[in-house]
């Protein structure tokens, strides 16, 4: 991939792209794209160690699309208006990439990539530079945003967001592992990192600002200077709430929102939150 990185190297040091540099850019735009949608690169994966890494390169190649992509109309007809960058078009599917899309309202940008047999509910959003893995679902007026990691068998239920971080381009994107259940109306954010099999209950929020207690093990989970808030294996988060212990809050009875891992996934959960497996066959 070292040509790649050296373009966007090279298109970096530009505020604007010239007309004869431009024919290089689109050259660049297409085989860039193509490389993201087949799975090919991506924002962030793990290494050797098991270790998640970011691909700065990535971020910046996907930046260098909204910087000098030219605003166009893409309007299918009068009751369908579309205006975007022209370095950003939607992602085109056909019968034999096997990912199955319900009619109503869902958009994929180009520049994503959607594995086979992943299944999405209508209207749900995906954007640039997002991993979705074989086998997952993304349930109705659910959003996936920019770079965004998501793994095998996930089930991303209605209303939930996972947040986009393209931006500072260092910064880890927020990454669901493998068999991760997410309840509706979940909000993840700022590159936190959900490990596998864990469980996120109704209305969750995580961010990087936040203490997850795990009262299962008398301990508090934090973001440092330099790692995420790391969501363990198999925990089952639910919502909670903290005392605010100041004199006004306790004439007020106040507390905050705050996220609680109240126990560790068991065969009896893994139960309750497994999907239909007719859903999941390979079409």
């Amino acid at each position: 991939m070292n040509e790649y990185i050296e373009k966007i190297k090279y298109f970096l040091k530009f505020d604007e792209i010239s007309k004869e540099e431009l024919v290089d850019f689109n050259d660049f735009v297409r085989s860039f794209l193509e490389l993201l949608n087949r799975g090919e690169i991506r924002a962030a994966q793990k290494n050797e160690t098991g270790e998640w890494i970011v691909n700065t390169w990535v971020k910046s190649g996907i930046s260098l699309l909204f910087k000098f992509g030219k605003m166009m109309d893409y309007s299918a007809d009068d009751m369908y208006k579309y205006y975007d960058k022209s370095t950003l078009p939607l992602h085109y599917f056909t019968l034999n990439d096997k990912v199955r899309i319900v009619p109503g309202g869902t958009s994929i940008r180009s520049g994503s990539y959607i594995a086979p047999n992943v299944i999405i509910m209508p209207p749900a959003y995906v954007n640039i530079g997002a991993y979705i893995d074989s086998g997952t679902l993304i349930d109705s007026h659910a959003l996936v945003g920019s770079c965004a990691q998501l793994g095998k068998n996930i089930h991303l239920s209605a209303a939930s967001q996972i947040g986009g971080v393209l931006e500072p381009i260092n910064a880890m994107p927020v990454i669901i592992e493998d068999d991760v259940m997410i309840g509706g109306n979940c909000g993840v954010y700022e590159g936190v990192i959900v490990h596998r099999g864990a469980v996120l209950g109704t209305g969750v929020i995580l961010n990087a600002s936040m203490k997850v207690y795990d009262i299962v093990n008398d301990k508090i989970i934090k973001a440092s200077e330099n790692s995420p808030l790391e969501i363990p294996e198999n925990a089952v988060v639910v919502s909670g709430s903290r005392a605010i212990n100041t004199e006004f809050a306790n004439q007020n009875n106040l507390s905050v929102y705050t996220p609680i891992i109240i126990k560790y996934k068991d065969e009896k959960t893994s139960s309750k939150i497994s999907l239909n497996e007719l859903l999941r066959k390979e079409f």
